[in-house]
């Protein structure tokens, strides 16, 4: 019923950019824009790095130091999607990237992943 899908992952080459996308349905009573959410990547056999996140309520963004100044989170609340806009791209930027939407109340989910990848 929950629905977070990612999109928008793909081959860049380094100093490249790319914009992901976390599209949600199925939200009913708490909705979407009530939810908290995050931004994480993971590499096979290391542990899930939280990336970027924003707040349900003014909007706030957190980033990684490893990403501050190059992505930008954001959302969209007519369109239940938060983007996360990616520039200057490097190597150690591959990984599989998810979504992950939460709130004070415990409810939380997952998206399935988008895979990025940035090489020359």
């Amino acid at each position: 019923q929950v629905q977070l899908v990612e999109s928008g992952g793909g081959l860049v080459q380094p100093g490249g950019s790319l914009r992901l996308s976390c599209a949600a349905s199925g939200f009913t009573g708490f909705t979407f824009s009530s939810y908290v959410v995050s931004w994480y990547r993971q590499v096979p056999g290391k542990e899930r790095e939280l990336v970027a996140s924003i707040a349900d309520t003014d909007g706030s963004r957190n980033y990684a130091d490893s990403v501050k100044g190059r992505f930008t989170i954001s959302r969209d609340y007519g369109k239940n999607t938060v983007y996360l806009q990616m520039n200057s791209l490097k190597p150690e930027d591959t990984a599989v990237y998810y979504c992950k939407a939460f709130n004070t109340f415990g409810y939380q989910y997952w998206g399935q992943g988008t895979q990025v990848t940035v090489s020359s």
